[in-house]
C-alpha cells in the first residue's frame, strides 16, 4: 500500500483486516489489488475517490461481506452507521454492483425506507417540536423492518418498502416495494446501532441549549429507542462511520438536499432544512454516538478524508 495515497495509521488498521480473515496488510492488498475491477468505483461517484475511503473503508467492508459469504451458511447482516451526507448511499450502490462480480450479491437497504406510511407518520410526528415529517426515532414501522429481516434471515427472500424523500414537495412517502434474493444484507442508517441511554441524576438536567420542548421530547425518542433494539439484535457487525466533529454532518447534509433539489426537483430547503438539521443535531445526545456497539470504527474529517481505521472491540 505503499504507493496509495493513504494518511490514516496502518498498525491498527492491518489488525481489523487480520480479524475480518487474511493473513495480513499485505495478503489482503495483493489479493483485491489483482482484481482490476474494483477499479469501478470511480464512476460511482462524480468526483474522483479518493484512496482511503476505497482502502480505508469500501474495499474492507465488501471484504468482510465477502468472507461472510465463503466462510458462513447462514445469512448475515453488516450495519452500517453514518450521519446523514456521509456518502453511505454512494456506497451501497457500489456494494451491490461489485459483489455481483465476485459472484455473490448484497442488497444495501435504509432504515429509511421503513418510514411510516404517509398517513401514519402524521401521528407519529404530531407535535415535534421541530416542525419535521421524518427522521428520528419513532417515525418509522420498526415491528415491519424485524419481521422482514427475520424473514429474511430464515428464507432469504427479501421484501421491503422503499422510500422515495422527494415525493410530497420533499416530505417523502413510500413510492413501491422490492422483492430481491441478496446473500448478504447491509442496513444502514444514521442512528443505527443507538441504544437509549441509562440517565443519572447530571442527565435528568436539561442542557441550556435545548428547548424546555426539545428536552421533553427527547426523552419521548429515547422510549422510542427502545422498539429499535430488536432490529439491532439481528445485525451481525456493525460499521460506524463518525465525523471527527458532528457539526460537519451540517454541510453534507445541505449539500445532499441541494443534490436532489437538482436531481428530483423537490428536497428539503429554507427553513424545512433549518428545521431537519436541527432535528438531527439535538434529538439524540451526543454521547449516545460515542458508545455504538460497532464491530469496525471509522473516523473521517471535514473533507471525508479517512483519518482512523481500527477494530472496535
Amino acid at each position: 500500500m505503499k504507493d496509495l495515497d493513504i494518511s490514516f495509521p496502518l498498525d491498527n488498521f492491518e489488525k481489523l483486516i487480520i480479524d475480518i480473515g487474511w493473513e495480513s496488510l499485505d495478503d489482503w492488498f495483493n489479493f483485491w489489488n489483482n482484481q482490476k475491477k474494483i477499479l469501478s468505483i470511480d464512476h460511482f461517484w462524480k468526483n474522483k475517490v479518493n484512496d482511503d475511503w476505497i482502502w480505508g473503508l469500501a474495499v474492507p467492508l465488501l471484504s468482510q461481506a465477502y468472507k461472510f459469504q465463503l466462510n458462513f451458511s447462514d445469512r448475515k447482516i453488516i450495519g452500517l452507521s453514518a450521519l446523514p451526507g456521509t456518502g453511505k448511499t454512494t456506497l451501497g450502490k457500489w456494494l451491490e454492483a461489485i459483489s455481483l462480480k465476485f459472484n455473490f450479491k448484497i442488497a444495501v437497504i435504509s432504515i429509511d425506507d421503513f418510514y411510516l406510511p404517509s398517513n401514519e407518520m402524521k401521528l407519529a410526528i404530531k407535535n415535534n417540536p421541530w416542525n419535521v415529517s421524518r427522521g428520528f426515532p419513532g417515525s418509522h414501522s420498526v415491528k415491519l423492518m424485524r419481521d422482514k429481516l427475520l424473514n429474511w434471515k430464515k428464507n432469504g427472500e427479501l421484501y421491503v418498502p422503499v422510500f422515495d424523500k422527494s415525493l410530497r414537495n420533499g416530505l417523502g412517502d413510500r413510492s413501491h416495494w422490492r422483492s430481491d434474493n441478496p446473500d448478504l444484507l447491509i442496513l444502514e442508517g444514521w442512528f443505527l446501532g443507538i441504544e437509549p441511554l441509562l440517565m443519572d441524576n447530571n442527565q435528568k438536567i436539561k442542557p441550556s441549549t435545548l428547548t424546555p420542548l426539545e428536552w421533553d421530547y427527547r426523552l419521548n425518542i429515547q422510549k422510542n429507542l427502545i422498539e429499535y433494539l430488536d432490529v439491532w439484535s439481528l445485525i451481525d457487525n456493525i460499521w460506524h462511520l463518525k465525523p471527527l466533529k458532528f457539526e460537519y454532518m451540517n454541510i453534507w447534509k445541505s449539500n445532499q438536499e441541494q443534490e436532489m433539489l437538482l436531481q428530483k426537483g423537490n428536497a428539503l430547503q429554507d427553513e424545512k432544512l433549518s428545521n431537519f438539521l436541527r432535528m438531527l443535531n439535538v434529538s439524540i445526545p451526543h454521547k449516545s454516538f460515542d458508545v455504538i456497539n460497532s464491530y469496525a470504527f471509522l473516523l473521517i474529517d471535514q473533507e471525508r478524508n479517512l483519518i482512523e481505521a481500527r477494530l472496535n472491540l
